[in-house]
């Protein structure tokens, strides 16, 4: 029987809603992603929360896959509501930029005014009405705070790429290991291994290298994975366009839009393909010397740079020389300006611009606002640069033909006055009077344990209860009323010494070299130095929650929400900059890869089916496409057994150098040690011999090289290498054939001379005989 796989989703199959899957090794349970969608709607977490089923409770370890919500939005909530405590990993890059990404989130619903403003002031400048002149869009947002962000990130164990981590315990035997997605800064898939069978994890993935930020991703390096999880969510998307087309065809829109006196918002996340827009404009900016003014928006702007800048080992290849050469980083924005707030892009003076705010749904936060500002000019341009969210604002702006007026809801938040603020009051003096009351009762209970501990101890100085003594008037005092007076000053604790000057023992060790120094106290720990790592750039999430929460308290108020029409007079255009695979580049590389089984997640029923019958024609004979809380095995039939290699059979082997590892042919037969595992001995009769085999791979125009500096004349003709007069050389196969894997045959053709034996000599050197 081989490693025991089930896959359960839990949100994200058959639509385009958030990620969340249970994945189960071997009774190892790994909550792969915890997406949330920017409506933060908690009924799309029930499968998750079902306490019938304890799903949450079952959790072993998360993994995060990329630094958006849809992938890790859910990850506070989750922790806080439903006790989710398992480790959770992910990369530098993904629990740097989706802890912003989450910060802003949060910001962009509960931060009531213009902090931008409001910071540089003292609070004793401010009064009323200078307060709520900086009001924004705001809801009453309760389902989780900044430090409910920081409790969940906090303990994020962070891997790099390729980084095999070997879990302990209840997943004894299972390694983990992240690998580069393509689509995201910090992208992951991860590659989940049992007993030498490998189980993949790969959504939202991108082949092509983006002309600046990133690299492709890697699973095309993978052949005949036991399991692979992957997302249809492209699968209908017709071949894109090239790059340099698709760029030029954003940059000329943008162009004529500005050239026209308009303004231009594109709607984007917070820290995700919002990177690679800003370099394509940095860049195009910088070789035309353009001056038209281009503005980042979001809560952590200059944070998410800043954090940028230090993640260049995790982008392109071009990006990481251009810096190891000239030290150029490039994101040292010189044509972007960076704002944390809607006021700073008011003070800005008249004039076509550019300005990225988020969010991408148009749901809230500052592309919100602007939106609704610039929507009704007809110069004007919205940019939308990836697919809104199902049922978002953005979602429906992107429909064809788009609609001519548009219901968004506004907020704001007003002082009580008349009879909402008398009932504001009275209610809290009811609740300070309970908690005065609280604590009065507390402070009461106190004093009877301290003074019933002390009469256990039996004090000389402690009157008995029994004797009443006279008043100043005359009348008999109960003994309470009196040794509270007496007691207060004149009884010290059971537990004190008699007085004495203070005296203090000196504890330090000494050695030949003088006082002994432990170095540890003068050590940072990691978790020191990662929230110092955190206070980047202006942005400080706890203080900023501080703030604002003093200003709120400061004078009683509501949040009012209206329904606004608006008229969507500007032009709207969408091009695909999301970063991911299109349709046919899906289909080429699951039929390269080859997974003995295929799961299907996170795509529209349409495009789920479409993907599953195509592969169940040409990957593989087994697709299942799950529903929700569908559980399914998808376990190898391969058959897999953990044996030991005797001493006695090791010292008998003969190793030989390959490459960066050794190889050795082992004949031995199954036994039983001591402990009762299975073992490896030696034969009890003489092995048999082997043939030859040689291991490694050539490239042809690499062995053409060779042989032509070898003074061999050679070429290419009709897909052989002509070598000499007479030698032909050919491969024979196909790599990309399902299940074939690299494995080909070369064809070394001609009459036997000298020459054929020279270059048969040639041919056999480039790989290693065993």
């Amino acid at each position: 029987m081989g490693t025991s796989v089930q896959v359960k989703p839990l949100c994200g199959v058959y639509n385009e809603n958030p990620l969340s899957y249970l994945v189960s090794i071997d009774g190892f349970n790994f909550l792969v992603d915890c997406g949330w969608n920017d409506q933060f709607d908690t009924s799309l977490l029930e499968p998750l929360s079902r306490k019938g089923f304890r799903v949450a409770s079952s959790v072993d370890a998360v993994l995060l896959s990329h630094p958006d919500t849809l992938h890790l939005g859910a990850l506070p909530y989750a922790m806080k509501q439903f006790g989710i405590s398992a480790p959770v990993f992910a990369t530098e890059p993904v629990y740097r930029l989706g802890l912003l990404t989450m910060y802003d989130h949060y910001l962009s619903r509960k931060v009531k005014f213009d902090l931008g403003n409001l910071l540089s002031l003292s609070a004793f400048d401010l009064d009323v009405d200078s307060v709520f002149s900086h009001c924004m869009q705001v809801s009453e947002f309760d389902l989780f705070t900044l430090d409910d962000i920081d409790s969940a990130f906090q303990n994020i164990i962070r891997l790099t790429y390729s980084q095999n981590y070997y879990v302990s315990g209840k997943g004894e035997g299972i390694v983990i290991a992240p690998l580069a997605a393509g689509h995201l800064l910090g992208g992951t898939f991860w590659k989940i291994t049992k007993d030498g069978e490998d189980v993949i994890y790969a959504v939202d993935f991108n082949h092509r290298k983006e002309k600046l930020l990133l690299n492709g991703t890697v699973l095309e390096s993978f052949v005949r994975p036991a399991v692979l999880i992957t997302d249809a969510y492209n699968a209908l998307l017709s071949n894109q366009p090239p790059r340099r087309q698709k760029d030029q065809q954003l940059l000329d829109a943008i162009l004529k839009t500005l050239r026209a006196d308009g303004n231009i918002l594109v709607p984007v996340d917070t820290a995700g393909r919002v990177l690679e827009l800003l370099l394509i404009l940095e860049q195009y900016w910088e070789h035309h010397h353009l001056t038209y003014p281009i503005f980042f928006l979001t809560y952590v702007s200059s944070s998410t740079v800043d954090y940028a800048k230090s993640f260049l080992e995790w982008m392109s290849d071009k990006i990481a020389k251009s810096f190891e050469d000239s030290r150029d980083n490039a994101f040292l924005l010189k044509h972007v300006t960076l704002l944390i707030s809607k006021s700073e892009l008011e003070k800005v003076p008249d004039g076509p611009k550019i300005v990225l705010a988020s969010m991408a749904s148009l749901e809230v936060g500052f592309s919100h606002d602007i939106f609704v500002d610039w929507a009704a000019d007809s110069k004007n341009l919205v940019l939308f640069t990836e697919r809104g969210q199902f049922g978002t604002l953005a979602r429906v702006l992107q429909s064809d033909p788009p609609p001519k007026a548009v219901k968004v809801t506004m907020s704001k938040r007003i002082p009580l006055v008349g009879e909402e603020l008398a009932a504001y009051e009275e209610e809290q003096n009811r609740k300070r009077k309970e908690e005065a009351l609280k604590a009065t009762l507390i402070k009461e209970e106190e004093s009877r344990a301290t003074l019933g501990a002390e009469q256990a101890v039996g004090d000389p100085m402690i009157i008995d209860a029994k004797i009443k003594q006279p008043s100043s008037n005359g009348a008999a005092l109960q003994h309470g009323a009196f040794k509270d007076v007496f007691i207060d000053g004149f009884v010290s604790p059971p537990s004190s010494a008699g007085p004495m000057f203070p005296f203090y023992e000196n504890t330090f060790e000494w050695d030949d070299f003088g006082e002994v120094i432990n170095p540890d106290d003068y050590t940072r720990n990691d978790e020191d130095m990662d929230q110092a790592s955190m206070q980047v750039g202006e942005f400080n999430g706890k203080l900023d929650e501080a703030s604002a929460s003093l200003f709120l308290d400061a004078t009683p108020s509501k949040v009012v929400s209206s329904e606004q029409t608006v008229y969507v007079k500007c032009s709207l255009v969408y091009m695909d900059f999301e970063g991911r695979s299109d349709g046919g580049s899906i289909k080429k590389i699951l039929s390269h890869v080859s997974p003995l089984k295929l799961v299907l997640v996170h795509g529209s029923a349409e495009a789920t089916e479409h993907l599953k019958e195509h592969c169940l024609k040409n990957v593989c004979p087994y697709v299942f496409a799950p529903q929700i809380e569908e559980s399914i095995d998808v376990t190898s039939d391969l058959c897999a057994y953990k044996v030991q290699l005797s001493e006695k059979l090791m010292s008998n082997v003969l190793f030989k150098k390959l490459g960066d590892f050794e190889v050795a042919w082992v004949d031995a037969e199954v036994g039983k040690a001591e402990n009762g595992t299975l073992s490896l001995l030696p034969l009890s009769t003489h092995p048999p011999p082997h043939k030859t085999v040689l291991v490694g791979d050539i490239k042809m125009a690499d062995f053409k090289q060779f042989l032509a500096s070898q003074g061999i004349q050679v070429e290419f003709a009709g897909g052989a290498l002509r070598c000499g007069e007479h030698v032909t050389l050919r491969k024979v196969g196909d790599s990309s054939q399902k299940g074939g894997g690299n494995i080909q045959h070369i064809i070394l053709e001609g009459p036997l001379s000298e020459e054929y034996y020279k270059i048969r000599d040639h041919l056999y050197s480039q790989f290693y005989a065993l």
